[in-house]
C-alpha cells in the first residue's frame, strides 16, 4: 500500500468543511422551510460524525499486537469505515428520502429562498476545498489509474470513505441548488421535495458502493495488484531463489502480512541456506516497509 497518501489530512479537511456547512445549512433550512436544505443539513451532520468515527478507527488500528490479536489491530479501521457506510446509508440517505416524501405530501411554501441559494453556494465552495484536499492525497497513490479503478483497488478504506462522502456531498449540493432554484422560479414546492428524494437516493447508492469495497477488506483482501507483482519480481530476482511457487498477502490496515513459498538453489550447508533466507527477508522488508510479518517457506515443489 502506498504510504504517500495521508488519510488524516483528508479527514480533517472534510471535518472542518462539514461542520461549517452543517451550521449554515441548518440555519437556512429553519429559515426557509426547505426539505432539500434540511436533507443536506442532516447529510453534513452525519458526515461530521463519520469523520470523527474514522479518526477513532485509525487510532484504534495503531494499537500494538497482543496474545489475543497477534497480527495487531490494523483491520479495526475497516470496521469503523464500514460503520460509516451504514450511517451514510441510514442517517443520510434514508432520512433525506423520508424528508422528501413528507414535503411532497405536505406542500409548504419556500421562505427566504435567496438565503438557501447563498448557503448552498457557500457550501459548494467549502465542499470543493474538502474535495481538493482529498484528491490531493488520492493522486499520490493513483499511479495513473482512473478514479474508478483506484476506488476499486485501493486498500485505504478511510481515504475511500472520505472520497465517497465528498463526492456525494458535492453532487447533493448541486441537486439541492437546482431544486431550490426551480422552486423559486415556479413557486411549486414539489421540486424541493424531489430534490430531497434525489439527494437521499444518491447517498444510498454511494453508501452501497463504499460498503461493498470495505466489506472486501473486512473479509481479507491482499495487497493491491501492482504491489503483489512487485513482490513476486523481487523474489524472482534473488540469486539464492530458483523459483517462486506461491505468494500470499493480507492487508491489515496500513500493515501487511506476506507468506511466500519458494524453491531455493542447491546449497551444501543448512547454515548457508538459513543465512540466505534471512538476508532475503531483510532486503524484502527494506523494499516493502509496510510488511510487518513475513513467513518464508523454502520447499522442493509446490
Amino acid at each position: 500500500m502506498s504510504h504517500g497518501a495521508d488519510s488524516t489530512k483528508s479527514i480533517f479537511f472534510a471535518l472542518g468543511a462539514n461542520l461549517s456547512i452543517f451550521i449554515a445549512k441548518l440555519i437556512a433550512a429553519i429559515l426557509t422551510g426547505s426539505g432539500a436544505m434540511m436533507a443536506e443539513a442532516i447529510h453534513s451532520m452525519a458526515d461530521s460524525g463519520n469523520q470523527i468515527l474514522l479518526l477513532v478507527g485509525m487510532k484504534h488500528s495503531k494499537r500494538p499486537p497482543s496474545p489475543d490479536f497477534p497480527l495487531g489491530y490494523g483491520k479495526a479501521v475497516y470496521f469503523w469505515s464500514f460503520l460509516v457506510a451504514l450511517i451514510l446509508f441510514s442517517m443520510g440517505g434514508l432520512y433525506s428520502i423520508y424528508e422528501g416524501i413528507h414535503k411532497y405530501q405536505n406542500h409548504e411554501p419556500l421562505n427566504w429562498p435567496y438565503v438557501a441559494v447563498g448557503v448552498l453556494v457557500f457550501s459548494i465552495i467549502a465542499e470543493s476545498v474538502s474535495m481538493w484536499g482529498c484528491l490531493r492525497e488520492v493522486n499520490k497513490e493513483r499511479r495513473g489509474r482512473s478514479l474508478f479503478k483506484w476506488f476499486k483497488e485501493t486498500r485505504q478504506s478511510e481515504l475511500l470513505v472520505v472520497f465517497g462522502e465528498d463526492l456525494a456531498a458535492l453532487l447533493g449540493l448541486v441537486f439541492a441548488l437546482i431544486a431550490v432554484v426551480l422552486t423559486m422560479i415556479t413557486g411549486n414546492s414539489v421540486y424541493d421535495a424531489m430534490g430531497s428524494i434525489s439527494i437521499g437516493v444518491l447517498l444510498v447508492i454511494i453508501a452501497v458502493f463504499i460498503g461493498i469495497e470495505v466489506q472486501a477488506l473486512l473479509i481479507g483482501q491482499g495487497v493491491e495488484p501492482y504491489q503483489k507483482k512487485q513482490m513476486i519480481t523481487f523474489f524472482e530476482k534473488q540469486n539464492s531463489i530458483d523459483r517462486v511457487f506461491n505468494i500470499l498477502t493480507l492487508q491489515l490496515g496500513k500493515d501487511v502480512m506476506v507468506a511466500v513459498k519458494v524453491k531455493m538453489i542447491k546449497m551444501e550447508a543448512a547454515e548457508l541456506l538459513i543465512s540466505k533466507i534471512n538476508k532475503c527477508e531483510i532486503e524484502f522488508k527494506k523494499m516493502f516497509p509496510m510488511v510487518v510479518w513475513l513467513f518464508f517457506e523454502p520447499d522442493l515443489k509446490d
